[in-house]
């Protein structure tokens, strides 16, 4: 029998360089988004984009701006030039025209504005008007806005700036979209100033808010495909363009378009560089040509060469994170190998701390990331008890809780929880880049149903004891992968409800709660000011009135968690059977109805049942 062929060394090589060679060439094809957005015009600090622009050979000359001494931007309409102070997503703020100076207070004449359909004055303004001889368009409350002066103080009596009578053009009352400030002149007042009140918070910047916008054409694309159109608030028919999750631009066909996004090694990254995870069907067909013969010739030369490899220890042995879905394929880590992966635990790898320990990013030694919880462990009677909560959790298997990789249980350290790491971060970053309302509503819905089936429906119960955002991590569906879960049996004062408060009202505003804007944004909610703590990047106005009606509910919840949840008379499983049923109307309108994934929380569970109860009927175990 003649003997088996096998390749040598230097067919190896060269077939080895003919398949990197072939997917580097496809690589290169299928990557074809560029790396970075494209650089804007510069003028002095201001950065000029879509669209706006300085190029005088432009056809577009109604967003045409003229920068004078390389410092300083104008904006031109109808023969009168405005200064630019700021620029906004979706407008601009403009000093007075041919004003040499700043003014406690100007001419109601002494802004000449006529709407148009690219621009108009925005609702965010609140006006001061002097010397009104109707005091009826004054409104109560406007005036706890931090409003400052010419010389940078507050405009109050003491300052001698007392702004008299108060109006936010958000009323409508007194004042409607298209109306300039002459329109007051029949209620007596003899003068103005204005400030640009940012939506959900009381502090004002002097000068008017313009908000623009782009007529709709529906001859001609506006928005990018992978952009969602958003319609103007104070300007009739006109809209603009607003990247989707997961991608950043101005969204514009003829601007920078949407670029992907995504995030690798705590940085962000931007098209080519972002992980494509789907090919069209002539791309597949000509890679599995391609590769199909070099797979099988090289699969040879691995069956060779692990016939020759020397038998591996355990030890020895590469973790596949794919296959780790139970308890007995859960990793048993040493703290030098956690130490190594976390760097020391240095503060760079450090995403969020709490009363429950410290979370830390880290990469194993075959290059997997994951989440290394230092749990919080005061004495060696709670190490006992956190060694048996740990297995305990190994043992739920839950689409929403992050799958646990490993441990570590080193005498003389802190217990350390090795996590997954899901590839969109926490829900508190993502919070920062901006969410669309659908998954807010989501996340918070899945996260409540979550930690309801482990408390209530878990012997001893399991609480997380510190739920927040930077808890929160998510998938590539956007779906909760909650983590850092207090470990001890004899949990320390249970403060669920309050901790679940805070996160709603962080979905609601979008900005980290401490304990006194937790107060500041529950009084606003109660006396029906629920649009001033928004986050800005939902654009709350824009919002269709089912999901601002929808925002509202949740900011209900959050009330009522706080007001009575510390008693036992609205818990988790009420929040999660309302927001449960928040989560489950909505459907079409740019939302994925999610309610049958979440309705998963529940499956073969008692809890479902439960939360379609009525409140009054339902009895809940003591914990």
């Amino acid at each position: 029998m003649p003997p088996l062929f096998l390749p040598s060394s230097s067919s190896a090589l060269f077939l080895l360089l003919l398949l990197l060679l072939t997917l580097q060439t496809l690589t290169s094809i299928s990557l074809s988004q560029p790396d970075a957005l494209r650089s804007p015009e510069k003028c002095g600090n201001f950065s000029v984009s879509f669209p706006f622009h300085l190029s005088s050979s432009s056809s577009a000359a109604t967003f045409r701006l003229s920068c004078t001494n390389s410092s300083t931007l104008f904006l031109h309409i109808n023969h009168q030039s405005y200064r630019i102070i700021e620029f906004f997503t979706d407008g601009l703020l403009v000093d007075f025209p041919s004003s040499p100076s700043c003014r406690q207070f100007n001419d109601l004449r002494s802004f000449p504005f006529s709407a148009n359909q690219f621009f108009s004055i925005s609702f965010e303004n609140v006006i001061g008007l002097y010397d009104c001889e109707d005091s009826s368009l004054c409104k109560f409350g406007c005036e706890t806005n931090d409003l400052f002066g010419c010389d940078g103080r507050e405009e109050d009596e003491t300052s001698g700036g007392d702004i008299g009578c108060c109006y936010p053009l958000s009323d409508h009352s007194a004042w409607r979209a298209g109306d300039d400030f002459s329109v007051f002149s029949k209620y007596g007042c003899r003068g103005f100033s204005s400030w640009f009140v940012p939506r959900g918070t009381n502090r004002g910047n002097r000068g008017v808010k313009l908000e623009w916008a782009i007529p709709r054409n529906s001859s001609e694309a506006i928005c990018d495909r992978e952009a969602r159109t958003v319609n103007a608030t104070a300007i009739e028919g006109s809209v603009r363009c607003v990247c989707r999750d997961g991608f950043v631009g101005d969204g514009f066909v003829h601007g920078t378009g949407c670029l992907k996004s995504c995030y690798k090694d705590g940085k962000e990254l931007y098209g080519g560089k972002c992980k494509i995870k789907k090919h069209n069907g002539k791309k597949l067909t000509v890679l599995a040509g391609v590769l199909a013969p070099l797979f099988i010739l090289g699969s040879l030369l691995a069956l060779f060469c692990l016939l020759k490899r020397p038998v591996t220890t355990h030890k020895d042995q590469q973790f596949d994170i794919s296959t780790s879905t139970t308890t007995n394929s859960s990793l048993l880590f040493t703290y030098s190998e956690l130490d190594e992966a976390t760097k020391g635990f240095q503060d760079s790898q450090k995403l969020t701390q709490g009363k429950t320990g410290t979370i830390y990013s880290g990469n194993l030694t075959n290059g997997t990331r994951v989440i290394v919880h230092k749990v919080l462990c005061e004495n060696k009677i709670e190490f006992m008890e956190i060694s048996s909560q740990i297995d305990h959790l190994s043992a739920v298997l839950h689409r929403n809780l992050a799958r646990i990789i490993g441990f570590c249980m080193d005498i003389g350290y802190n217990p350390l929880v090795v996590y997954e790491y899901p590839v969109n971060g926490s829900l508190g970053d993502r919070l920062r880049l901006g969410l669309d309302w659908c998954k807010r509503v989501n996340i918070v819905a899945e996260v409540a149903g979550l930690l309801a089936l482990l408390q209530y429906e878990n012997y001893p119960p399991i609480l997380h004891n510190n739920i927040s955002s930077g808890y929160i991590f998510l998938d590539e569906d956007f779906q909760a992968k909650v983590t850092g879960f207090g470990l001890q049996r004899k949990q320390r004062i249970d403060t669920s409800m309050y901790d679940f408060a805070v996160l709603l009202l962080e979905i609601v505003t979008g900005l980290k709660q401490r304990e006194e804007t937790v107060t500041q944004a529950l009084q606003r909610i109660r006396s029906g000011k629920l649009e001033e703590i928004v986050d800005p990047s939902m654009y709350f106005h824009e919002q269709p009135v089912a999901f601002r009606e929808q925002i509202g509910l949740v900011a209900d919840i959050a009330t009522r968690c706080v007001l009575f949840g510390g008693d036992g008379k609205f818990g988790m499983v009420d929040a999660a059977r309302e927001l449960l049923q928040i989560a489950g109307n909505n459907g079409g309108g740019g939302c994925d109805k999610k309610r049958d994934g979440i309705e998963e929380t529940f499956s073969n569970s008692s809890l479902l049942q439960m939360i379609s109860m009525s409140p009054d009927s339902i009895y809940l175990p003591k914990t």
